[in-house]
């Protein structure tokens, strides 16, 4: 078992996340013009992520029948079921209705007090995510260290445009830059964990990683569809909508590309 390589490849993975310091290298005035594009990008990237590696993958393993269809939607639902959690934890003891008499300074001094629910949705299911990454990884390197290799060069790539629009998500749901980047990485921790249960357990483990992989697609379908496009539709302005739209398909395509590596 290559346990040193495994260590090595998941770390690296993990350190990914501080991608998101190219978007705090930016000024806030700049962060604050184009960091609906980047919720944009992160859109393209999280649909292409479950559209054009997630389900195919799993397809692959489990096929696409009714088990795949009900695990995704139990992601999308359980998406769902986080957030009015989350809605009804914020909100229990305190007055949420914004439509009274100031509504919008309510609810500015609300958003102030607390960010919004999706960065938290978004923070569980990239932790799903990565650790299957780390499960895969580990599998790779017991199978052997050139498919290891090969495996970590493909996580890596696709990993770097995620996190990248993780953090914007974080940031446009209202946390500060360094609450996002060290939750960001606090996510991605959770490759080690995937790593590590897998090289104690054996390569065994790897066959339930298809029944998890479609329930972390249905979580992102909810965060991109439910929360994200929403926030989107707040800009009213062609230009930026246009601009959007080419965020969203920018996404995609660089996702697109990765296949090229697996």
């Amino acid at each position: 078992m290559a346990v040193f390589e495994t260590l090595i490849s998941v770390t690296i993975i993990s350190l990914v996340s501080f991608s998101g310091l190219l978007v705090l290298a930016l000024r806030e005035k700049q962060l604050k013009a184009i960091i609906l594009e980047l919720v944009a990008f992160a859109v393209g990237a999280l649909l292409g992520s479950v559209f054009l590696h997630i389900l195919p993958e799993v397809s692959e393993e489990l096929g696409f029948g009714l088990l795949v269809g009900l695990l995704l939607l139990g992601g999308f639902l359980l998406g769902f079921i986080m957030e009015k959690f989350i809605h009804w934890h914020h909100c229990h003891g305190h007055h949420c209705d914004h439509g009274e008499v100031g509504g919008k300074e309510a609810e500015k001094k609300h958003l102030a007090m607390h960010a919004k629910p999706f960065a938290l949705v978004n923070i569980f299911g990239d932790s799903i995510h990565n650790f299957i990454d780390g499960v895969l990884i580990a599998a790779a390197y017991m199978t052997s260290t050139s498919v290891g290799v090969a495996t970590t060069v493909a996580v890596l790539l696709h990993e770097i445009p995620q996190e990248i629009g993780d953090f914007a998500v974080l940031i446009h749901a209202g946390w500060s830059r360094w609450k996002a980047l060290m939750m960001n990485f606090a996510s991605a921790l959770t490759a080690i964990l995937g790593a590590g249960i897998t090289l104690l357990v054996g390569v065994e483990f790897k066959e339930y990683v298809p029944y998890v992989m479609p329930v972390a697609a249905g979580l992102f379908i909810y965060l991109a569809a439910s929360d994200l496009v929403p926030e989107l539709h707040k800009e009213t302005k062609l230009g930026r909508g246009v601009a959007q739209l080419l965020a969203v398909v920018a996404g995609i395509a660089v996702m697109s590309l990765f296949l090229l590596f697996e």
